[in-house]
């Protein structure tokens, strides 16, 4: 199974934008989709972990409360709606599926299947 990012581009500072996370077919099993970002030279970063168990959702305290994780299991699609972005979420954001580990979902550790990503940039 294929995860594809999408979704991803410009944006002013304080606006929105809706990524996307569609798998090319149903993931069976309990695991996790978890989103993670990194810019050049950094680690990657951890910010968002969605359960398929349960649906128990995970944030990182620098995107919680702006950022909201979701599915839709019909059509085997997990977004991230993120809003009032700031120039420091600009980053490639990557999708991929993973062990839940509840202890600690946002660790790339647990995580394989790492896809392309989607660039985002927000202007200030």
């Amino acid at each position: 199974v294929q995860l594809v990012e999408s979704g991803g581009g410009l944006v002013q500072a304080g606006g929105s934008l809706r990524l996307s996370c569609a798998a090319s077919a149903f993931i069976a099993g309990d695991h996790a989709i978890g989103w993670f970002r990194q810019t050049p030279g950094e680690f990657r970063e951890g910010i968002s972990a969605i359960s398929s168990k349960d649906g128990s959702t995970y944030y990182a305290d620098s995107v919680k409360g702006r950022f909201t994780i979701s599915r839709e299991n019909a059509k085997n699609t997990v977004y991230l709606q993120m809003n009032s972005l700031r120039p420091e979420d600009t980053a490639v954001y990557y999708c991929p599926r993973g062990e839940m580990v509840p202890a600690s979902p946002l660790l790339p550790l647990w995580y394989n299947d790492w896809g392309q990503g989607t660039q985002v940039t927000v202007s200030s």
